[in-house]
This record gives structure tokens, C-alpha cells and sequence, in this order.
């Protein structure tokens, strides 16, 4: 049977009366677990203060435990704690003995056991703080690994096309020689060879809408049959890329009436080399400038270059560098997002970092809840009184039932199955704005799901 000198091993125990532990001990119920005994499960009630006396504990299953204890430690409720039911499975991992009090003596304890009252109180707020720390580090890790697989997946897309386009813009400039010499049995004057030079850079700098696929076919074949004509080889290759370009027929009737038919093959093999490089470096530098992009927006999600205290913040720029960040994920979705936010939107002060992890977890849910086809987010900011920045997002997906509204930012609280969320997010998302002096809610009904966030602009 457990003695005050039991007690007094516990954190913080040593300090309280001997009186106020044996009333302790004549209150409590002591039991025996055997290793691998489940105390509850997600939705039982919690009704009792445990004292470990022996053994070790877990909050939690693998591979997502939260904590783990070992004799003597503190579990269950707590004076004034508001812990009703559990959220996560408890599990004894070898025999255990324990000291448990229920619930309905801790009005009597707090009225005539001070300090061990006082003690308990200490320990449910530095559970809190604990719980608080893990919880956030938690849902940095978490955001990591949803973030990470995709942006491997955008990086790679890029630098392939980089690679791919290098290694064709090697192989296309070693035939250069030969378009080189059919122009030196060309027989044109200066002027002419002006005219084609213009001719050819504004049709380079006219920069147009892409042509649908119909639009393409029409126009490819139509240059096909100009070609066949003039008996200009390799037609269908030259005319694929003319088209590319948007040359039309009638652009071929004006350089051949400049140039005249016995050069025309010639100019126009000239020509298409300087096509096919046009377009090779032009793939090169959109793939470059996608991975500019990446890495821009890597740098702002995590601030890199920017201390880590409180700052004016532009929404916008979080928020459109976490949507790229989730590129991959929106895209494999099939998911249309929309960012309405205005270029004058005030800046609000915080911390950048949080601020991420909220958009991160907001946007990473929608996606999840939106439907396999024609889902839909949207994103939209705007300004209340002049005081108040207010953002909003907004999904199609089924909606939250009535009854899960009522525990959705309860920590660790998930509709998610094993291995699919830390159901840490929106706890920590309520935190954070929290944090920030503002406030979220959410309203939800089939189709349409739209958590609002509010917080103060910068003074």
C-alpha cells in the first residue's frame, strides 16, 4: 500500500503537508494494471487524478505518441482542469500501480488541502506549457512533411527541363555549319537580308496568346501545302515550328516576294534555326525562373532572412508563397485555387513564421476536403473599419458536420484516419491567431466550408 514517503517522491510533493497527503491517501483508490491495459480511449470520460506510483505510461500510439511516463508521475484530471473526455488512447506499457482520486473530491481538496492543491495547479500549468511546445513543434515538423514531397516534386520539374533542353540545344547547334553554308550560296543583298532580320525579330517579340489545338492543327497544315508548293524540304518539321511562332502563310508570301523563290528554302532553314533556338533558350529560362520562384517562396515561407521577432507582415506574400510551396498537391488534386487580395491590403504586425503555419495547415485542409474533381478554394483578404484585416477560405467539400463544429480547435482533435494528420492543426491555428490579438471562426454546410480570420491591422 502507498505511505506518504511514496508521495513525497512525486514533483513538487515534498513541500506539501504530511496531513494534506494522507488525505490524499484515504481519498484515492490504489490499482494494479497489467502491461499493455488500455486506461481509455478517444471519447471515454476522464474522471480520475492518477498517481503512478510504479511503471511507465503512454498517451498516444505508435507511430504518433504524444507522451510518455514513468513512475512517479502526474496524469488525468487536475484541479480546475476542464478535461472531460480523452483524445487520445492511454496505455500501460508494463505492470503498473497506481493512485487514483476521483473527480468528485477535488472540490473537498481544494477547500481543505492548500497546498496540494497549489501543487497540482503548478502542474497542470506546466502540462499545459509542455503540451503547448510539443503541439508546436509538432505541427513545424508536420508542416514539413507535407511540403516537402511536393516541392521535390516542383524542383524536379524544372531542373529535368533545364537538362532536357540543354542537351537538345547542344545537339541543334551542331548543325548549325550546314544552315550556315546554305546561306553563303545565297545570293542576297544588304537590304534584303535587313528585311528578313526584321521580319523574323518582330515576329520573335510579338508575344500573343498561345494558339488552341485546333487553331495549331489548321495553321500547321495550311503552311504545310505553302511549303509543298515552293518545294521547300523537310515541310512538316519547318511548318511545326512556324506555327509555334504564329507565321502564317501570308507572312511566307511576303519574304518570298522579298527574296525570291531561289533563295527562299534557304532563308527559311535560316529562319527555322533561329526558331528552334529562340524556343530552347525560352524553355530554359521559364524553367529557371520557376525554380527562382520556388526558391523565393521557400525563402519567405521560412524567413531565412529575417530575425525572428515581431514585424509588419504582408499578408499576401505568405499566403501566395505557401500556394506555390503546395503546388504539387493542388495540381494532383485537381483543385482550382483563387487568391483575391488586394495590392493595398495593410500590413498587420506579427510573426511571419506562425502566420505560415496557419495558412499552411488552412490550405492543406481544404485541399484534403475538396472534392476528386471540380473542387475549388478560394482565398480572399479585406478591410473592416479601417481596424481590422479579415481573410478568408473558402472550399467546396462536403462541410463539417454540427457535431464535429463544436470540437474542431480542440487540441489534437482529427477527422483524419492514422497517418493521415498530426490533428494538431487547428488547435494550433487558434493559438496563433490568438497570438496575434485576433480571432477565427468558421461556418460550414454541404458544399461550402469558409474559416475567417480577423486581426488587427498595424498600428
Amino acid at each position: 500500500m502507498a505511505n506518504v514517503t511514496d508521495l513525497k517522491a512525486f514533483p513538487g510533493f515534498e513541500l506539501v503537508p504530511d496531513e494534506q497527503l494522507r488525505w490524499l491517501l484515504d481519498h484515492a483508490d490504489e490499482q494494479q494494471y497489467a502491461a499493455g491495459y488500455v486506461l481509455h480511449r478517444p471519447g471515454d470520460s476522464i474522471d480520475h487524478l492518477r498517481l503512478l506510483l510504479a511503471g511507465e505510461m503512454t498517451i498516444g500510439a505508435e507511430p504518433d505518441e504524444l507522451l510518455h511516463y514513468t513512475a512517479p508521475a502526474i496524469t488525468g484530471v487536475l484541479p480546475f482542469s476542464r478535461l472531460t473526455e480523452g483524445v487520445q488512447v492511454v496505455t500501460v506499457d508494463t505492470d503498473a500501480r497506481m493512485l487514483e482520486l476521483h473527480r468528485d473530491h477535488l472540490r473537498e481538496m481544494a477547500t481543505t488541502c492548500y497546498e496540494l492543491t497549489a501543487t497540482l495547479v503548478q502542474q497542470m500549468t506546466d502540462r499545459v506549457r509542455n503540451f503547448t511546445q510539443q503541439a508546436q513543434q509538432e505541427e513545424k515538423l508536420a508542416s514539413l512533411g507535407r511540403l516537402s514531397a511536393g516541392l521535390a516534386h516542383e524542383l524536379n520539374n524544372p531542373v529535368s527541363a533545364i537538362v532536357r533542353n540543354a542537351d537538345a540545344l547542344r545537339t541543334h547547334m551542331r548543325a548549325t555549319p550546314e544552315r550556315f553554308k546554305a546561306i553563303m550560296h545565297m545570293n542576297l543583298t544588304d537590304e534584303q537580308t535587313d528585311v528578313v532580320n526584321e521580319w523574323l525579330f518582330e515576329k520573335l517579340d510579338n508575344k500573343t496568346a498561345p494558339l488552341t489545338m485546333l487553331e495549331r492543327s489548321g495553321l500547321e497544315d495550311d503552311l504545310t501545302d505553302w511549303l509543298d508548293d515552293q518545294r521547300v524540304p523537310d515541310g512538316p518539321d519547318l511548318a511545326n515550328s512556324l506555327a509555334e511562332f504564329r507565321f502564317t502563310d501570308a507572312d511566307l508570301d511576303f519574304i518570298l516576294e522579298q527574296v525570291g523563290p531561289e533563295n527562299i528554302a534557304g532563308v527559311l532553314g535560316w529562319v527555322n534555326n533561329n526558331l528552334v533556338t529562340e524556343k530552347l533558350v525560352v524553355d530554359i529560362g521559364e524553367a529557371s525562373g520557376r525554380m527562382a520562384t520556388l526558391v523565393s517562396s521557400i525563402k519567405s515561407y521560412t524567413h531565412m532572412d529575417r530575425g525572428g521577432g515581431r514585424e509588419a507582415v504582408a499578408l499576401a506574400d505568405g499566403i501566395r508563397s505557401t500556394v506555390t510551396l503546395l503546388g504539387h498537391k493542388i495540381r494532383s488534386k485537381n483543385v482550382t485555387v483563387t487568391v483575391d487580395i488586394p495590392d493595398d491590403l495593410p500590413t498587420i504586425q506579427g510573426w511571419p513564421g506562425e502566420l505560415n503555419q496557419v495558412w499552411t495547415n488552412l490550405i492543406d485542409n481544404a485541399i484534403d476536403a475538396a472534392p476528386d474533381s471540380g473542387g475549388t478554394l478560394t482565398i480572399r483578404s479585406y478591410v473592416e473599419r479601417d481596424q481590422f484585416v479579415y481573410t478568408t477560405f473558402t472550399d467546396n467539400g462536403a462541410g463539417i458536420p454540427d457535431d464535429i463544429q463544436k470540437k474542431i480547435f480542440e487540441p489534437f482533435f482529427t477527422t483524419k484516419g492514422i497517418g493521415k494528420g498530426s490533428g494538431l492543426g487547428l488547435d494550433i491555428v487558434q493559438g496563433v491567431v490568438r497570438h496575434h490579438n485576433g480571432s477565427i471562426k468558421l461556418a460550414s454546410k454541404p458544399g461550402e466550408t469558409t474559416f475567417t480570420i480577423c486581426v488587427p491591422i498595424s498600428e
